[in-house]
């Protein structure tokens, strides 16, 4: 599928083939409107950046992708949110299947208190894998996507708590790849990681989104402008703004989008 954004300068872009079509997004916690009207499409083998001050919206919107808030009592969703054309939305959905296709890495990383090796295998051995040899394979696959193989095959039993915090979010990447998902959403992965453990992350998004769709909320506009093609700017709730991520950084079109990124608030 094919699809186009118009961009407030008055001409649409093609932005190629599309994984996700948001439209008329609204969600309530309660009686609190969280989002409001969102219209966004997700592209597919890219990696959309979504930013935006505290409390604007962007992890809520990060986690319709996949149904999480459905988890949060008095969640109420109006609009549709479209993968590959469906509405995941719908009530035949299978949330677990969606789960499986639409992973997600967290703030803070999450390993089980588990060995590196079973944090791994134990996504495919939930959706039935059971051959031994089977998980092995897929446990080396995952942790060479994650960039972490070298420096943990000698040391699969080891328990996933005792790697630095760098390595436990690659590890947790490595978990969420061995499902075989279509996409990848990744909420402020790097915020608790040093520069060094931030910049393998940062260079594992851009070698991952060959294979992977990945959407990324971040607070850190340097690392939006880094990683990201396109970046989608919240505020209150809305979408105020979206395009190329160059062109928002270095032109944007709309005065909320200059003053967020050039420091006047957030």
């Amino acid at each position: 599928m094919k699809f186009s954004i118009t961009l407030d300068r008055g001409y649409k872009e093609d932005l190629g083939d599309n994984k996700f079509e948001i439209h008329k997004l609204n969600l309530y916690y309660g009686s609190n409107q969280v989002l409001k009207d969102i219209d966004l499409n997700i592209a597919e083998h890219k990696v959309t950046a979504l930013i935006g001050p505290s409390g604007c919206g962007k992890s809520t919107l990060l986690r319709t992708l996949n149904r999480m808030n459905d988890l949060i009592p008095g969640v109420r969703i109006e609009g549709s949110v479209l993968l590959d054309g469906e509405d995941i939305y719908q009530p035949e959905v299978d949330v677990v299947a969606l789960r499986k296709r639409v992973g997600m890495v967290f703030q803070r990383p999450n390993p089980f208190p588990k060995s590196i090796f079973e944090n791994i295998a134990y996504g495919p051995r939930h959706h039935g894998v059971r051959d031994t040899a089977e998980l092995a394979e897929i446990v080396e696959w995952s942790l060479r996507k994650a960039a972490l193989w070298d420096e943990v095959k000698d040391n699969l039993r080891k328990s996933a708590l005792q790697l630095s915090g760098g390595q436990q979010q690659r590890l947790c990447i490595a978990r969420a790849l061995a499902v075989k998902p279509d996409v990848l959403l990744m909420d402020e992965p790097c915020s608790a990681l040093d520069p060094i453990s931030t910049a393998r992350v940062e260079d594992l998004i851009y070698d991952l989104k060959e294979d992977y769709t990945i959407v990324v909320v971040t607070h850190n506009m340097q690392q939006a402008a880094r990683i990201s093609e396109y970046t989608a700017f919240l505020l209150n709730g809305s979408l105020i703004e979206y395009d190329e991520t160059n062109r928002l950084f270095t032109n944007p079109s709309r005065k909320e989008t200059e003053d967020y990124i050039t420091g006047r608030f957030g």
